[in-house]
């Protein structure tokens, strides 16, 4: 390496943001899990020892950067990306099932890994449940990428996210209370279970505490400005704040971010911001969000190149099997007095519980004399990568298999007839290409074009019969154009700004308003 050159591990990062963006473009575009697809170039590029990417990849997999990355740089954008657009009244709608997921699901997940895992498998107490901590926060970025491509419907989508926000906290938690404290707590008997339960409590409390404190405080100065640079600034600096601070007094950073995240999605937009900056805090933070996950991904499938599975594959098994078990537990378990809540929606939640970057970047953060690390390393490892290749590729298939899809009444046969309609226009289109190319006459050419206008007619009464059966779907079609043709006005107004036609204060005004009207149709469709 070339110590601490800086343009150097700049050049490096810009190559890995090449890398991550070219893949996740591509995944993209041939409508593909991009999470999945990273993982899996990352583990081929760590495997085949390309020596143009050598000193990348002695970079990305230090286990202290990858830490620092994952942990302190990527989690608070991550994290308040996902929570400041969560509104809190699908969380209030969906409460309990996210609830005993989060906080029931967790422990059980906790419990069931670790003394499994210490019966099972020949590693310490501390090391089983450090093992058990780490796996039991899931990440639920490939699957949302999922179930947005399939149309999952949209209360399974928020149930799984807000599981994931929450118990990425609780299993923080949980890892420094097994990798530092078991053992004391454990040595205290009674008094011990005391300690460790208060610990909890007061890691997690001081967390909300830090995080609203801090939430409910920028929320109140959005109201005094009106420039939407500068609050995309308080946004970063309350995410990043939020996380540090809580660190700094021993509470839980990821539960401070994801509460100051939500107080200022749901408060702070409505009592100190314009349309207009809440439509580019959110655009921003889609794209740092975008980028954050595609390196992140990249990283972990990088990263996982770096175990030796030599004579471990039974310790690997028996890791993912312990893993698979502790899932349903926490899922069925968790949700059996649950009402309302479809069995099929369980089985997705339980096999859409994948495992990712915080997994690993927890047991790279172990002291590298922590007893058992290296079995610790490569069970996580394993997991992660069953969890986000195998599950990840295959519960598009489940999913469909049970039928698991938000049904929009009427927009089946709405699709029928749109094909039909563009037959019908190719139709007359050719028909006229034919007739001039081939000197057709006129007699019988217009027979075959009225012939197929009359079917386009036919069409048009049967899709206003749709619509006024289903309001909805006329709804949806005119929100389509109306983003559309905002999108073009915005567009003529700069092109009237930049040619010198219009001031900059009527460019502003007016692009004020275009904005408002997108926020407006952004709120409709929630």
């Amino acid at each position: 390496m070339h110590g601490l050159d800086l343009h150097h591990i700049f050049e490096l990062g810009l190559i890995l943001i090449m890398i991550a963006a070219g893949i996740t473009a591509i995944a993209k575009k041939f409508e593909r899990p991009y999470p999945i697809a990273l993982v899996i170039v990352g583990t081929i590029i760590g495997l085949f020892h390309i020596p143009i990417l050598e000193p990348l990849i002695e970079l990305i997999t230090e286990g202290e950067i990858f830490n620092f990355v994952i942990l302190t740089l990527f989690l608070p954008a991550l994290l308040g990306e996902a929570a400041l657009k969560l509104p809190f009244s699908h969380l209030e709608e969906n409460k309990n099932p996210i609830l005993a997921l989060a906080f029931g699901g967790t422990l059980l997940s906790f419990i069931v890994i670790g003394f499994l895992s210490l019966w099972l498998m020949d590693i310490s107490i501390p090391a089983a449940f450090v093992f058990a901590a780490v796996l039991s926060a899931t990440d639920p970025v490939s699957v949302l990428s999922i179930f947005k491509s399939v149309g999952v419907h949209k209360r399974l989508s928020t149930v799984i996210e807000g599981e994931s926000l929450i118990n990425d906290g609780l299993a923080v938690v949980l890892f420094n209370i097994s990798a530092f404290s078991l053992l004391t707590y454990l040595d205290l008997g009674f008094e011990g279970l005391g300690l460790g339960v208060w610990e909890f409590v007061k890691v997690v409390s001081l967390g909300l505490i830090i995080g609203g404190a801090l939430g409910y405080g920028f929320s109140k100065i959005t109201k005094y400005f009106d420039d939407y640079p500068l609050e995309i600034i308080f946004s970063i600096i309350l995410f990043y704040g939020a996380y540090l601070l809580a660190e700094t007094f021993h509470a839980s950073g990821v539960i401070a971010v994801v509460v100051s995240a939500l107080v200022l999605g749901n408060y702070g937009t409505k009592i100190g911001m314009s349309p207009t900056t809440r439509l580019n805090i959110n655009n921003f933070w889609d794209v740092a969000a975008l980028l954050a996950n595609s390196l992140v991904f990249l990283m972990v499938g990088l990263e996982i190149t770096r175990i030796n599975v030599a004579d471990k594959w039974w310790m690997i098994f028996l890791a993912i099997l312990i893993v698979l078990i502790a899932r349903s537990v926490a899922v069925y378990g968790s949700l059996l007095f649950i009402s309302n809540f479809p069995n099929p929606w369980k089985h997705i939640l339980n096999w859409g519980g994948l495992r990712g970057s915080i997994s690993i970047a927890l047991v790279l953060s172990l002291p590298r004399d922590f007893a058992g690390r290296d079995e610790i390393l490569i069970m996580a490892f394993s997991v992660v990568l069953f969890s986000l290749v195998i599950q990840g590729l295959t519960i598009k298939p489940l999913i469909s298999l049970l039928g698991v899809k938000e049904k929009e009444k009427g927009y089946e046969d709405y699709r029928k007839l749109i094909a039909r309609g563009h037959r019908y226009e190719t139709a007359i289109d050719e028909v006229e290409k034919v007739k001039n190319k081939l000197l057709i006459s006129e007699t019988v050419a217009k027979e075959l074009v009225d012939y197929y206008e009359q079917n386009l007619e036919e069409l048009q009464d049967k899709i206003k019969e749709l619509f006024e059966k289903y309001p909805n779907l006329k709804e949806q079609q005119r929100n389509v154009l109306q983003r559309h043709s905002l999108y073009a006005q915005h567009e003529v107004i700069d092109h009237l700004l930049s040619e010198g036609i219009i001031t900059s204060e009527i460019a502003e005004e007016e692009e004020e308003l275009i904005t408002n009207k997108l926020v407006e149709l952004e709120e409709e469709n929630e």
